[in-house]
């Protein structure tokens, strides 16, 4: 019985860390990858991508260094794109931004001092101008029970029901509400296009570099990558036990990241909330056989992904302020993060608050959008008021 206990947690975990961190957040990776100028072909193709990506890269490493790697999407990734304005060159230039941030990623990995400059952003500037990036995303919720009271605000209260009973199942209980909101409303079925392609598959394009797009898209989606996903994932291999060599890993996720790029996705990193599944203790009572439990999330994930085509299928023909919602909803904890990140230092609440308001605004100059303003301006009152 004992035996059989031991394979039976790392199983339900490494399931549970599957389901919950796609169906927590794909609807945010879908918005990004829509607001970027994917077509629906594209975002799915993305999206399947991605759960390829993180799924055999989470397993190969964990499997190979024993160790409960769990690699994720970058959600506040996907988060800065759904806020930040298409590039002029369409879905193929976003697709060099991604491919630009995952070479920075591999290049903090294999060069010591630009890993240490990156380290060295003040994380009230960081978690500052993560807040603006996801303060629009956060109010989609409650401007959609505005605008469609009675199909946003059962999802509302569905998540907030689950907050109360289990946090963990708070996102797929109101994912599963909304699905269910927008097949009861009907309409959005007849904007179904027929013989739309419901088998996953991948679209590979072009990708084309334009150095407005590097600066706008890329840039800020590899600090917001770095900071908010890969330095948070060290910390919870840290706190439970687990020390792996940081610059490794940074070379596996940026080097996936680049190949993702291609075909649609936008990056991959180490994972957050689903390691904490993977590496605590109800993984396993021993740390030794932990890394089976990301085995076995990284394994699901690729199952999941076959499920892609289909999920975007549905996000399109629903009503795009219930997907905001969903996304907005996925976004509250990230948000109350950064926004106390931003915050926990008075020294520096100015430059942060600065960072924040002017991400916030969505300001846009040469086709550069707010994220990178935001973190420049701050970090230039930053570095003012510190001399």
């Amino acid at each position: 019985m004992v035996e059989r206990r031991e394979w039976v947690r790392p199983l339900t975990a490494g399931l549970m860390a599957a389901v919950v961190g796609f169906a927590s957040s794909f609807a945010v990776v879908l918005e990004g990858l829509r607001a970027m100028g994917a077509s629906p072909g594209q975002a799915a193709s993305g999206l399947l991508a991605l759960c390829l990506a993180m799924g055999l890269l989470g397993a190969v490493l964990s499997a190979r260094l024993r160790l409960p790697v769990s690699i994720a999407w970058s959600t506040p990734g996907a988060a800065l794109l759904a806020t930040t304005a298409a590039p002029a060159g369409g879905f193929a230039t976003a697709a060099g931004a991604f491919l630009v941030a995952g070479l920075l990623v591999v290049v903090a990995g294999l060069w010591k001092p630009f890993g240490r400059a990156v380290a060295a952003i003040p994380g009230t500037i960081a978690g500052a101008m993560l807040a603006g990036v996801l303060l629009g995303l956060c109010l989609a919720p409650f401007k959609a029970i505005g605008a469609m009271p009675a199909l946003a605000l059962p999802i509302v209260i569905a998540w907030g029901v689950m907050m109360r009973l289990n946090r963990l199942w708070a996102m797929p209980v109101a994912l599963l509400v909304t699905v269910a909101a927008v097949l009861i409303d009907g309409s959005a079925a007849a904007e179904l296009p027929a013989g739309a392609p419901l088998l996953p598959h991948l679209e590979v394009l072009m990708p084309v570099f334009d150095g407005q797009a590097i600066v706008g898209i890329g840039l800020p989606l590899f600090l917001v990558t770095m900071a908010s996903q890969n330095v948070p994932g060290l910390a919870v291999l840290r706190a439970n036990g687990y020390h792996p060599v940081p610059g490794p890993l940074f070379v596996a996720t940026g080097a996936v990241s680049m190949l993702a790029a291609p075909l649609g996705g936008h990056a991959v990193n180490l994972a957050a909330i689903t390691a904490a599944l993977c590496a605590g203790p109800e993984a396993a009572e021993d740390p030794r056989r932990r890394w089976l439990a990301a085995v076995v999330a990284g394994l699901a994930y690729v199952v999941i992904g076959a499920a892609a085509t289909v999920a975007t299928v549905i996000a399109a023909t629903a009503p795009p302020v219930l997907i905001q919602a969903v996304a907005g909803l996925a976004l509250v904890g990230a948000f109350g993060g950064a926004l106390t990140a931003a915050l926990a230092v008075p020294a520096e609440r100015e430059p942060a608050l600065i960072t924040f308001l002017v991400t916030a605004s969505g300001i846009s100059f040469w086709g550069i959008g707010g994220a990178f303003w935001g973190l420049l301006a701050g970090g230039v009152f930053w570095v003012w008021l510190r001399r």
